[in-house]
């Protein structure tokens, strides 16, 4: 893989190690550089994901990264390593789209046990085929680089400042050593360690006792399909009964980027009985950090079919759904749905 529009020239095979590429791109060979560089391109995103709650941000921090890494080559100590040095980029470049941006509120009436995942409102979910790259990971890393990714996780770093964000994802996720840690950082080791252990205070107040990956993987394959299959059934022929049971007590329901929220069986109940009943539902299947997940279409008079309504991200507790987050303004065709449903799709899809 090459970088996006760096630097400009036609692709051609460029083989050889990592000194060999190193030197070649140095030259100005382009396509050593993308051979250099494009394994990392994919995992990089997440990383800068987890640091900013935004794909599309971290899509701009890693174009950031890869035109700085082609333009300072000259600057990459050969013994230093390409990977390494890509992160600093990547987490420096992150840490000042963090300072640069208007400041964003977190609400501080909130008790954690109660707290919607939406309260990040500018929080946007993450593609699954974008971590098709932790398949590769040994079975412990693959976890826990999928964990990193789901929503809880990625809302409670938000309230993390920005270099704690970053001490904890460089130490706790990708397994860099304190004293790598402070190099890349340009601090020190007392400083890293002085911040992994605020950042970890925090969050333990803020993450549920289990993961999704761990709640999923309890569940089981059969459970989970015929667990979707009830819900989007219920939705589209408008059970609402069926989806309230579906609901723990303390269930919540959220639809960023809108600030309203729905806590509890009852609230979710009065909230659905007019969304379900009111509208002409479909839901397809989807894939976002590592939740279950539907593509949700609302049928529109005017354009005669489906049009997009939000892509719904579940969080389950055991085999019931504790949380809804409904993205509103989730670009579908990044998740691989269509931008329309009509009858005749729906039709040959069943």
């Amino acid at each position: 893989m090459e970088p996006d529009r760096t630097p400009g020239q036609r692709p051609r095979r460029a083989e050889g190690s990592e000194a060999e590429l190193l030197s070649a791109a140095r030259a100005g060979d382009g396509a050593a550089f993308g051979l250099l560089v494009g394994s990392l391109r994919d995992d990089l995103r997440a990383h800068c994901y987890r640091m900013l709650g935004s794909l599309h941000d971290a899509e701009d921090a890693v174009q950031d990264t890869l035109d700085r890494a082609w333009h300072g080559l000259d600057r990459l100590d050969d013994h230093a390593g390409i990977r390494p040095w890509l992160y600093r980029i990547a987490t420096n470049r992150a840490l000042t789209l963090i300072g640069r941006r208007h400041r964003r509120e977190l609400p501080t009436d909130l008790r954690a046990d109660t707290r919607p995942t939406s309260e990040v409102a500018w929080l946007e979910p993450y593609p699954d085929r974008l971590m098709a790259w932790a398949d590769h990971l040994g079975p412990a890393a693959r976890v826990i680089a999928r964990e990193s990714v789901e929503l809880a996780f990625v809302t409670a770093l938000q309230h993390l400042s920005a270099r704690q964000r970053a001490v904890l994802l460089l130490r706790d996720v990708l397994g860099y050593p304190a004293r790598e840690v402070a190099d890349l950082l340009d601090t020190t080791v007392v400083a890293v360690n002085s911040a992994l252990r605020r950042a970890r205070a925090v969050l333990a107040g803020l993450l549920p006792d289990r993961t999704q990956q761990r709640a999923l993987g309890a569940l089981g394959d059969p459970a989970r399909r015929d667990l979707a299959r009830r819900y989007a059934a219920a939705w589209e022929t408008g059970d609402v009964e069926t989806l309230v049971a579906m609901l723990t007590e303390d269930a919540r329901y959220s639809m960023p980027p809108q600030r309203v929220w729905y806590q509890g069986r009852t609230a979710i109940r009065g909230f659905l009985a007019e969304a379900v009943l009111s509208h002409r539902w479909r839901f397809l299947p989807a894939s976002a950090n590592g939740q279950l997940a539907f593509g949700t279409y609302l049928w529109d008079d005017a354009q005669g079919g489906y049009r997009p309504a939000g892509l719904d991200l579940l969080t389950l507790d055991g085999s019931r759904v504790s949380e809804v987050v409904s993205f509103l303004d989730a670009p579908f065709p990044e998740f691989g749905l269509p931008a329309r449903l009509s009858e005749d799709d729906l039709a040959t899809s069943r």
